[in-house]
């Protein structure tokens, strides 16, 4: 079955980017991507995207009025799709059952319900939210106790895969595409359909069929796997400190073993980065397998993926707490300058950025806050910062914290400089300028582990970094599992 119309519901960091790639690969299939914000839906229609990924405004400027269409006319585009792809947000649930740990399904509930209420004509929905297990099921359940007279729906799960910074490449060149339908013979149909759309790039090697359930499980596996090796090279970090063991090295011999591999293994402050945790999806999927095992009565596999949790959180307050001990123990009224605010390199989103705890420790002890990122609004920093879950004095945050758009002013008269991002940009600051402005001794504090240890601290800065010991007489050693309170 070939498709001639898609629509998305969801204009965000999947939906966006993924219906890109698919008008530009498939340029005789209409791509209507839909939204209820009209800001949003305003933004990709104008110069200015409402996200930043590398590549990404080319292409959509190629096909945008062409066969890329961005409206927020969302019940149009359901009865005219063929195919429909629910890319709603599922944020973690932060009140009632399962606050904390499961996903609210409120966003793919209602997508559900507004395609039962419109469609006239049977459809193809695919579910490529990060999903909890059965799902796919629930929205079923929604069309079937909904539907019309002759209308008929086959649910498929279609879970993304994209890392944020390189989601472009990622969707043109994936290890792999997952497709889970029923295992009947209009359910096979449906995924050899979403298949058809895949298949004018990704080699047919690579797209994998299953069930649905298997297809939704893989997803968050996929996730709590490179989360718990993000999580134990940050635990080696902290052992790597207090016995001048050196965990890059470390992570070199392991990542040198053919059964381990050397990705994500790179310690940081907490989930971010290249090697990082954090963005929307890593800590999201393992507090949905931590609350997936409870409800399924696995209180020890419950247990064994709360600490992939506990250790990311450990390692960010660790961090911020070596940066006051450093600074005599006291960081009231100091300046302290934040280099990135984004979760990680190339992209403009926060969420769960280590950043954000860091800056909300530093702040909750009465440091001056100047935070500087290439990439992230002043107002989203505000936002973050002020989120009533973290923050229960929002005028505070407004007098400690301040945001710049010049790394050199956001360091200027501070006592020291905080790389929470690893922004390539960083890497070629001119440090010797940023030390003569700050005050001294000047503290940098490295918490991606990506500047020149050695030649900052012949510049004459005092360098605190993760997972080593600095050999330098006046150069206070690395943060420790001592300082934490």
């Amino acid at each position: 079955m070939t498709l001639s119309k898609i629509c998305c519901i969801g204009a965000g960091y999947v939906g966006g980017p993924t219906c890109t790639i698919i008008a530009d690969k498939c340029q005789d299939v209409t791509v209507t991507v839909t939204d209820l914000s009209q800001d949003r839906i305003n933004q990709w229609n104008s110069d200015n995207l409402p996200i930043y990924e590398p590549g990404l405004d080319e292409i959509v400027r190629r096909r945008r009025n062409k066969n890329l269409f961005f409206s927020t006319d969302v019940k149009k585009a359901i009865i005219e799709a063929e195919l429909i792809f629910i890319c709603v947000n599922t944020p973690t649930k932060n009140y009632g059952l399962g606050k904390g740990r499961a996903a609210d399904l409120k966003y793919v509930e209602s997508a559900a319900r507004m395609i039962a209420e419109v469609a006239n004509q049977s459809k193809i929905v695919v579910e490529k939210s990060t999903v909890p297990v059965k799902a796919a099921e629930s929205i079923s359940n929604i069309l079937k106790a909904n539907h019309r007279t002759g209308v008929q729906y086959q649910v498929l799960s279609n879970p993304e895969f994209l890392a944020e910074g390189t989601a472009v490449s990622d969707l043109l060149h994936p290890d792999r595409v997952l497709i889970g339908g029923d295992q009947t013979s209009e359910g096979r149909e449906a995924v050899e359909s979403l298949c058809w759309i895949y298949q004018h790039w990704v080699p047919k090697e690579k797209i994998i069929t299953m069930n649905t359930w298997s297809s939704e499980l893989s997803k968050l596996a996929a996730n709590a796997f490179l989360a718990q090796r993000i999580s134990s090279i940050n635990a080696m970090s902290a052992i790597c400190e207090m016995t001048g063991a050196d965990v890059t090295e470390v992570a070199h011999a392991v990542g040198t073993d053919t059964r381990i591999g050397n990705k994500f293994l790179k310690a940081s402050v907490g989930f971010g980065g290249f090697s990082g945790f954090g963005g929307s999806c890593f800590q999201k999927d393992v507090l949905n397998m931590v609350y997936l095992c409870e409800c399924l009565n696995l209180p020890e596999v419950a247990d064994y993926w709360q600490q992939v949790i506990n250790i990311n959180e450990y390692q960010k307050r660790r961090f911020a707490n070596r940066i006051i001990e450093c600074l005599f123990n006291t960081v009231t009224n100091k300046k302290i300058a934040i280099f990135g605010f984004s979760f990680k390199k190339d992209t403009g989103d926060t969420r769960e950025s280590a950043a954000i705890y860091v800056c909300k420790y530093l702040m909750d002890e009465g440091a001056n806050i100047r935070i500087y990122d290439p990439k992230v609004t002043d107002k989203k920093v505000f936002s973050e910062l002020t989120n009533p879950l973290l923050c229960e004095d929002p005028g505070r945050v407004k007098e400690l914290a301040t945001t710049y758009r010049d790394p050199y002013e956001a360091a200027d008269g501070t006592h020291a400089l905080v790389i929470c991002t690893e922004w390539d940009q960083f890497t070629t600051l001119d440090y010797s300028r940023i030390y003569e402005k700050m005050l001294k001794p000047a503290f940098i504090f490295d918490g991606r582990l990506i500047l020149d240890h050695e030649g900052l601290m012949k510049i004459g800065f005092q360098v605190v970094t993760i997972g080593k010991k600095l050999h330098r007489s006046n150069v206070h050693r690395p943060f420790s599992t001592a300082s934490q309170s």
